[in-house]
């Protein structure tokens, strides 16, 4: 990938979009930086890998990118649904993948030697890191959904796990018991394609379904 290096930007992501892929936005320091819901994304200068890839388009992408980060990032690391990265229990990371014409737009937040409070860091070095994820996307993107959603679910800290999923208009809890074939997570037997995610303390893992169970083909 054809690296862009700033210094400080109000967001890669904002950068990245007129940009072609194979294209990465790196910068030291983002002013006006976004998560996912339009959530302020701070650090301080050089202490975070802030970063946009721009890909070709494909189904399932921030799940693509959960299973490349979290390969990247190491194997101590956890998926929560859909798009954190977790350390021991506290997040580390977070993705946000935009649909963008025919190209995805994915942006990471990965704290490496500072983190907020109740926050987790990773300590990594961040060109390191950078040359592992972006080779760890190039083999993730164009493999097949099922494999993809697969890998998240090995992975997955949020399956089997008692969750309380907050929904514009109402609050459901439940068992998260799998992932259908378009990335939606199953609580107590309902869909859930958008919310906030709440892994509740002390609720016990149960096992999740089989994969081939929901992948399907």
């Amino acid at each position: 990938m054809r690296i862009v290096h700033l210094a400080q930007t109000p967001s890669t992501q904002q950068v990245a979009r007129d940009l072609p892929p194979g294209t990465v936005v790196v910068a030291d320091l983002q002013t006006a930086g976004r998560g996912r819901l339009d959530r302020v994304w701070e650090a301080p200068p050089g202490t975070a890998l802030l970063a946009t890839f721009v890909l070709p388009r494909r189904p399932l992408a921030v799940f693509r990118a959960g299973v490349a980060a979290a390969e990247a990032c190491g194997p101590r690391i956890r998926l929560k649904w859909p798009n954190d990265l977790l350390l021991d229990g506290h997040k580390a990371a977070g993705l946000l993948a935009e649909q963008r014409g025919d190209r995805c737009l994915i942006g990471t937040g990965i704290n490496l030697t500072w983190a907020p409070p109740g926050a987790a860091c990773l300590g990594l070095d961040r060109d390191h890191l950078l040359a592992r994820l972006v080779a760890a996307l190039e083999a993730w993107w164009p493999r097949e959904n099922a494999e993809v959603l697969e890998a998240w679910r090995l992975r997955s800290d949020t399956l089997g796990r008692r969750v309380r999923v907050e929904l514009r208009d109402q609050t459901l809890e439940g068992v998260a018991a799998a992932i259908d074939p378009d990335g939606a997570l199953v609580v107590g037997g309902r869909r859930v394609v958008a919310g906030d995610v709440v892994h509740l303390r002390g609720a016990p893992h149960e096992s999740p379904a089989r994969p081939a169970t929901r992948l399907g083909a």
